[in-house]
């Protein structure tokens, strides 16, 4: 049985970009528990990219300065996100294109969006904040103090060669994905275990109980909330805006459904004469197809709302259960203070040792995410600029890994002057300034792409639809209540 599914019969075409392939959808792995380890990494990556920031500096910054009861807060932006990163994916499930290059598609078309795109993007993660934080806690870790104003030569040092090391990562592997799926396991392995192991030895039962708890105290809020610092907090409790569509673009290049046909972003010094179409293919929908889609969601499902979304929830639980047991209400968190006063409070109470291993361990938490804040601002420019440009696709010896890292040598050397333009918790607060103007305005455009571009049979259900309608809405009013607070500080 076949049901009429040809894209060119369809209006839905904008963007000035070519019509879509047409192919069968490959068939994934039979689900099991093996293959499901084997299958599953794209939310591993996004997993590591968001601990570093609304779990390790938001998280502890907030809930150290108004209590454990706007944790609920937490709970809300995570499930959104999650339901936007699974109505993200189904549009590349189907087409083997990124979101972005779905909402590139919608009119105005795709030099509007693109530029927009990358605009919101540079904005978002132009400065490597967290290159600088990695430097200060890896001086700290060895140096046995945290550095002051004659350190700063050192300091610069260290911070060049985690941007060296970040460059090298990404070098490295057959496909970049495969390479930061491969770092992201090892950190969120180190990170998980080290963060349960100290919560069990130093923080009381009736305290976990306490954090516990504010993750479903609903509608509380203090009537002094920074909304800037509350931004950031609804923002990177998940993956914050830009993170959250560049998902689909790892997923693409995992080969997920119909990513399989399309290639992927290769590493500069992998053999493979795998190329990167700039448009995707989508399948007709017949018996067999739907049976494979159906078994990709379950792989899609499992790496969203186990690891990512349970994941993110945990991490913001540990770091948070940890931070507010050791750290004194009202503490200027600015920086690195929370692995701070982490790392001074078990060494003096329990061993020496946990001074290094707790810095060690915030160490690998920025690094993960300034690893995976790097690829999200490379790939998605390169991914965009890609497609939205055919003359720069026909130019001899051009292929997209060249473009990426291109992209990325112009970034380096911008990073290498910009990342000590202020401390992580300010940079942060903008990135919150930005995310959520992202996800209110992206969450609209994937309702329109999945019920406007997907067969009838591949396209959310009603609830689905509603939910993301609720995240537009709360991300949106947050944003406006966000740019009416800095209207009245300045007036």
């Amino acid at each position: 049985m076949t049901t009429n599914s040809n894209p060119k019969s369809k209006p839905m075409l904008f963007g000035s970009l070519a019509p879509w392939d047409e192919g069968d959808l490959p068939a994934p792995p039979p689900f099991s528990v093996r293959n499901l380890f084997r299958t599953i990494g794209p939310g591993a990556i996004l997993l590591a990219g968001s601990i570093g920031g609304g779990e390790w500096l938001i998280g502890p910054t907030i809930t150290v300065k108004y209590g454990m009861n706007i944790l609920w807060i937490a709970t809300v932006a995570i499930a959104l996100q999650l339901l936007f990163n699974l109505e993200a994916i189904r549009y590349t499930l189907y087409t083997g294109e990124p979101i972005l290059v779905g909402i590139m598609r919608l009119r105005p078309g795709s030099r509007f969006w693109a530029g927009g795109y990358i605009f919101a993007t540079i904005s978002q993660l132009g400065v490597p904040a967290l290159a600088a934080g990695c430097a200060s806690v890896l001086f700290a870790s060895f140096a046995g103090h945290l550095a002051g104003e004659g350190d700063a030569t050192m300091l610069n040092y260290l911070t060049y060669a985690v941007i060296v090391f970040t460059i090298c990562i990404l070098l490295s592997g057959k496909t970049i994905e495969r390479m930061l799926e491969y770092f992201s396991w090892i950190m969120i392995a180190f990170i998980f275990s080290f963060l349960i192991i100290v919560n069990v030895l130093f923080v009381p039962l009736d305290h976990w109980m306490k954090t516990l708890t504010g993750f479903f105290q609903f509608g509380s809020l203090p009537a002094d909330v920074d909304v800037l610092l509350l931004a950031a907090f609804a923002a990177t409790a998940g993956s914050g805006g830009v993170g959250n569509l560049v998902i689909t673009n790892w997923y693409r290049d995992k080969g997920f459904g119909m990513g399989g046909k399309v290639g992927a972003i290769t590493s500069a010094f992998s053999h493979s004469e795998m190329q990167l179409s700039s448009v995707g293919k989508v399948f007709p929908i017949t018996e067999d197809n739907l049976r494979n889609w159906n078994s990709w969601w379950k792989y899609v499902s499992a790496d969203q709302i186990w690891l990512w979304g349970v994941g993110c929830l945990v991490g913001m639980f540990l770091n948070v259960n940890l931070a507010t047991a050791v750290i004194p209400d009202n503490t200027n968190m600015d920086h690195m203070a929370a692995g701070a006063f982490q790392a001074r409070y078990m060494a003096e109470h329990l061993w020496s040792g946990f001074w290094w291993l707790a810095l060690l361990n915030g160490f690998w938490v920025l690094m993960s995410t300034h690893l995976s804040n790097t690829d999200v601002l490379i790939r998605t420019v390169t991914d965009i600029v890609w497609v939205a440009s055919p003359r720069l696709r026909e130019r001899r010896r051009m292929n997209i890994s060249r473009l990426y890292y291109a992209f990325l040598a112009i970034a380096t050397v911008w990073g290498l002057f910009a990342v000590n333009w202020g401390h992580a918790i300010s940079l942060f607060k903008i990135l919150g300034a930005v995310a959520g103007p992202v996800l209110a305005i992206a969450a609209v455009q994937i309702l329109i792409v999945n019920t406007s571009l997907l067969p009838k049979e591949l396209r959310p259900p009603l609830w689905r639809r509603c939910a993301l309608a609720l995240c537009a809405i709360c991300y949106g009013c947050l944003s406006a209540a966000l740019l009416w607070d800095l209207f009245l500080a300045k007036n």
